[in-house]
């Protein structure tokens, strides 16, 4: 007798559909897995036929066939447990299949029957959503995720005995109370405690504004570390639409916790310098996303650039332009999005003191190029604003411990009084630019028609670039610096002031 059940097989950021067919023929008893499966699936037979009998079903003592088509797509994990199950049980006469018919399932099974979670539930929702599916049966602990997705009748079960139950009187089933919350975010870190750093504070700002990324270059405590934690507090909120993305994507990660909701906050993602290549821009034998990707719609923040090896580093290039990342294997070709700020920090030199007026450094020539010839030029060339910290000053320091409240004869803005200037520089970028995007992402083409450049701005623009030997991209980078600074400033046109004013951010164009 022949079983047809449906799924999905996680592809990047979507799921495919894939087809489970379970035959039962005379012969010796055995299951044989057939359509490029795992090892994690091949491994399901166990499960399931553990499964079946320590929920009182009955395991089929003859030759199994499970294929999963299509045949040529590779399927991993153990999501195709349950559909295997319901396959064979169907096939065994044990369960009418109309109560099947067009509901889609996934779920790893235990030994005594239970479900348990898995990872990707809302791409998979969305595929069935898609393919016309009369609702999804899935763990309960994976049933708020999949709610997300309206329009799509979710099941949810605790073990394959419920399961069968709810297939049989589906109106019955449980469904995750009221709809589904954001994520509620932690503490937020406030500018308000970055005292001095003016330059720095100022090119957060701009960074913020129009999705520049930004390297801060300094001393050991001169505030690299706290401006670039304080970055994602001041980016808009998220649209239900990236929410739903990023949700998405920490899914495909398993970084969803069981019952977790709808991500509610802009990712900040920190990896340390010793990562590889593979954890930082994403890969493996079926590729996931790295912390490139899981930076999504936030921020990526690199500490200690300098000790990253090279070789990692420059594989950021092309994402930083293009905003995705293609993983090419054998047999298939993986998209991640990656749409980021990165915001880099190094020391710089080895013993972190050149160039600081108060300490001298220990650093012969030599080692300062070694240093700085781990970062490429062009990737470099990629950062729009690049600082210069100094080393705070002592009264700073007191500022900081709450003995002076003023900084310069006034209070020390906060991050909702910055924010609330880069929302309203987002809104005329989402009003004027094409798509909607924000001025770091604008193609070159895209660029001059909403530049408004003024003559003697223009000018300024030519001979400093002739002066400074800059390349074309960085001399694109500064224009859309300048328009960001004077979206900012609430004006129209961009003015000499604007465009000298990002020029001051290309300092280290020439060093690597």
């Amino acid at each position: 007798m022949l079983a047809r059940c449906f799924s999905a097989a996680l592809r990047g950021l979507d799921a495919q559909t894939v087809r489970i067919e379970v035959d039962i023929t005379p012969g010796l008893p055995g299951l044989q897995m057939v359509g490029l499966a795992d090892a994690a699936v091949q491994e399901s037979r166990e499960r399931v036929r553990a499964a079946l009998r320590n929920s009182g079903l009955r395991v089929p003592l003859t030759r199994v066939v499970v294929s999963l088509a299509p045949a040529d797509l590779r399927k991993e994990g153990p999501a195709f447990d349950l559909p295997i199950a319901l396959g064979l049980l169907i096939a065994s006469g044990q369960l009418p299949a109309e109560q099947v018919e067009g509901i889609w399932s996934a779920a790893e099974l235990g030994l005594d029957g239970a479900l348990r979670s898995i990872r990707g539930a809302l791409a998979l929702a969305m595929a069935a959503r898609q393919a016309g599916a009369r609702a999804l049966l899935l763990p309960w602990g994976n049933a708020a995720e999949a709610a997300l997705v309206e329009g799509l009748p979710v099941l949810g079960a605790d073990t394959l005995q419920e399961a069968l139950s709810l297939l049989k009187t589906p109106d019955a089933a449980r469904r995750p109370s009221g709809r589904p919350q954001p994520q509620r975010a932690g503490p937020a870190e406030d500018l308000a405690d970055v005292h001095g750093a003016s330059h720095g504070r100022r090119a957060l700002e701009i960074a913020a504004a129009g999705g520049h990324h930004l390297l801060l270059v300094g001393p050991p405590g001169s505030g690299k570390t706290m401006l670039a934690r304080r970055l994602a507090g001041l980016l808009p909120p998220l649209s239900r639409q990236e929410a739903l993305e990023l949700t998405c994507l920490q899914s495909i990660a398993g970084l969803i916790p069981e019952g977790g909701s709808l991500v509610g906050q802009r990712p900040f993602r920190s990896p340390h310098h010793s990562c590889s290549a593979a954890a930082l821009v994403g890969g493996g034998a079926s590729p996931r996303p790295g912390e490139l990707s899981l930076a999504h719609r936030g921020v990526l923040f690199l500490d200690e650039l300098g000790e990253f090896r090279r070789s990692v580093l420059d594989q950021l290039r092309q994402p930083l332009e293009d905003g995705e990342l293609w993983i090419t294997r054998s047999r298939q070709r993986t998209r991640f999005p990656c749409r980021i700020i990165l915001v880099a920090a190094t020391n710089p030199c080895l013993c972190g003191w050149y160039g600081d007026p108060a300490r001298e450094c220990r650093c012969t020539e030599g080692e300062r190029r070694r240093y700085w010839s781990r970062l490429s030029g062009p990737l470099l060339d990629r950062i729009d604003l690049q600082v210069v910290m100094r080393h705070p000053e002592a009264k700073d320091v007191a500022r900081a411990l709450g003995h002076l409240s003023k900084e310069n004869g006034g209070e020390v803005e906060t991050s909702s009084v910055v924010s609330g200037r880069v929302r309203a520089a987002r809104r005329k970028m989402r009003d004027r630019n094409p798509h909607g995007c924000s001025n770091g992402q604008l193609p070159a083409e895209a660029l001059r028609p909403v530049l408004q450049l003024e003559a003697s701005a223009q000018k300024l623009w030519e001979s400093t670039l002739e002066r400074r030997q800059l390349t074309l991209r960085g001399g694109l980078k500064v224009m859309r610096v300048a328009r960001t600074i004077a979206d900012l400033a609430g004006q129209v046109e961009v003015d000499r002031a604007a465009i000298a004013e990002a020029f001051s951010y290309r300092t280290f164009d020439q060093l690597a």
